[in-house]
């Protein structure tokens, strides 16, 4: 008979992918989406006849597609953060 050695197997740790600065991160390029979204709504008209120029304007046209577009940088930038990496 052979002595077998009593030998406990141990699962790994189940760690998340991204820490709490990653997150953070996230969470704030989702508020500057929403933001962004947010300030592209409005500006119609109830009714269909009358031309209303406000959608054309520079919060709707420049400003908001461009805090859409930023939103989407920060999210990218929270995905590649590296929060273990010391300076």
């Amino acid at each position: 008979m052979k002595n077998k050695k009593n030998t406990i197997s141990k699962q790994p740790e189940a760690d998340f992918i991204f820490k709490k600065k990653n997150y953070t991160w996230m969470f704030i390029g989702l508020a500057v989406i929403a933001l962004g979204f947010i300030l592209m709504s409005g500006g119609g008209s109830d009714d269909p006849d009358v031309w209303n120029p406000a959608i054309f304007n520079f919060q709707r046209i420049r400003l908001a597609p461009t805090l859409v577009l930023i939103g989407f940088g920060i999210e990218v930038y929270a995905i590649l953060l590296n929060p273990d990496k010391k300076k």
